[in-house]
């Protein structure tokens, strides 16, 4: 799906998307040879799972929380470490796979369905590790 074009509404929102679709690229590569650098799998909400997704980050906001003298460790623990969202949609296969499992979670990372707390009825996933950030990188030139 490439956008070609968006309308918006008085206060800026946008009210209407332009696309087009190109079939013959799904899942990344085309015949003519073009390779898609993206492929987004979108969730229909209306049939989507409601999950508790954790999102974990750096425990310590200094790379050696050790390495200052006389100060404890603990004043360099990220208060931000751990951020629990709720009601995350999810395709509904998500809800199915055993504890443990492994997937990634486009633009998020990788994430396990916990091994206590995952159920069909109530999945659980927990962020194992980030994705490489490309627009951090492009900012940064």
């Amino acid at each position: 799906v490439t956008c070609t074009g968006f309308e918006k509404d008085a206060d800026g929102n946008v009210t209407l998307i332009r696309c087009t679709w190109d079939p013959e690229s799904k899942g990344g590569r085309s015949p003519d040879g073009r390779r898609v650098k993206g492929t987004l799998h979108w969730v229909s909400a209306a049939h989507a799972v409601d999950a508790e997704v954790r999102v974990y980050d750096r425990l310590f906001t200094d790379p050696n929380p050790t390495g200052h003298g006389e100060r404890s460790f603990l004043e360099f623990l990220n208060p931000e470490s751990k951020e629990v969202r709720r009601g995350c949609k999810l395709e509904p296969a998500a809800a199915e796979l055993e504890p443990g499992t492994r997937l990634q979670l486009e633009r998020l990372g990788y994430f396990v369905a916990d091994e206590v707390d995952h159920t069909k009825s109530a999945p659980v996933l927990n962020r194992t590790i980030t994705l490489k950030d490309t627009w951090a990188k492009i900012r940064g030139r």
